[in-house]
């Protein structure tokens, strides 16, 4: 994937920001419903806490089965929640009936590696090839780790942590290789081990931190300066903390030269109908 700018940009509203909408849907199933009518275009990060969030990757049939094996291969920054049966937009899970063409609030379109668009909908660039998968996020543990008191702090223009691409190779599946992207969160480290214990609880948001402390470990040579996304915000006290990230496909998949791929856009994510701790069939466990 060419960096051509932050995994979320600076000019994104944040629901901190006087620019984001002052009236935020109160379920997944209004959310998906505005985004589907074009009246929420905005991101999903930091809404509807407690609620599965989920990276998009949409692929011809002919890569679904290299890049299952990979995300089978590499679970922390891959996890799986659900795939689509090829030409279906459809996605059935639990209570969640939802349209990947047009439920998200943005995406990113690639047509042989190349950034093509960055549309609401994506009706006209679905194929009758394409399958769905819909991946864990890292948003999905942040209103567990807020309700547990250990602050997640970003930068006020942004809802969405600093990510870094690292010197750890992924296992390589088929076609795709490449190497593991962490997104970083600074946490009092008096409660660094709170944080690894409720994280390790949700491994469809990422599960346990990939790392804790020197960022020289994953050959980040410079924290202030992530990869993507925004400056980090660290307060004295701090240890950084890192997660395996979702946008560790986005970087992997480009390598093929795929005749299309389609993801969500940065920080404008899937959200599902169920709860991270009732999971999609509403049973606690």
């Amino acid at each position: 994937m060419e960096r051509r700018g932050p995994a979320t940009t600076g000019n994104e509203p944040s629901p901190r920001s006087p620019s984001f909408p002052r009236s935020v849907p109160s379920t997944p199933a209004a959310l998906r419903a505005l985004a589907a009518d074009g009246r929420w275009t905005g991101p999903t990060a930091g809404l509807l806490d407690g609620y599965q969030q989920a990276n998009l990757v949409i692929v011809p049939q002919d890569l679904a089965f290299d890049f299952l094996l990979y995300c089978t291969r590499n679970p922390k920054p891959c996890p799986v929640i659900a795939v689509t049966e090829p030409g279906d937009p459809t996605v059935r899970l639990g209570e969640t009936v939802a349209d990947l063409r047009t439920d998200l609030p943005r995406y990113r379109v690639w047509r042989d590696s190349e950034p093509a668009d960055e549309p609401h909908d994506i009706t006209a660039y679905w194929r009758e090839d394409a399958v769905g998968f819909l991946l864990g996020c890292s948003h999905t543990f942040e209103g567990p780790l807020r309700a547990a008191g250990v602050p997640v702090r970003y930068a006020e223009e942004s809802a969405a942590p600093p990510v870094y691409v690292t010197n750890v190779p992924t296992r390589p599946a088929g076609r795709l290789a490449g190497p593991l992207v962490v997104s970083m969160r600074a946490i009092p480290a008096r409660l660094v081990p709170r944080a690894v214990e409720i994280t390790s609880r949700y491994p469809a948001g990422h599960g346990a931190p990939v790392h804790i402390g020197d960022p020289a470990a994953l050959g980040i040579t410079d924290l202030a300066r992530p990869d993507f996304g925004p400056s980090p915000v660290v307060e004295p006290g701090d240890v950084p903390v890192f997660w395996a990230c979702g946008v560790t496909p986005q970087l992997v998949l480009p390598s093929v030269k795929a005749e299309y791929v389609i993801t969500h856009y940065p920080g404008h994510m899937f959200v599902f109908d169920h709860t991270v701790d009732a999971g999609p069939a509403g049973d606690e466990g």
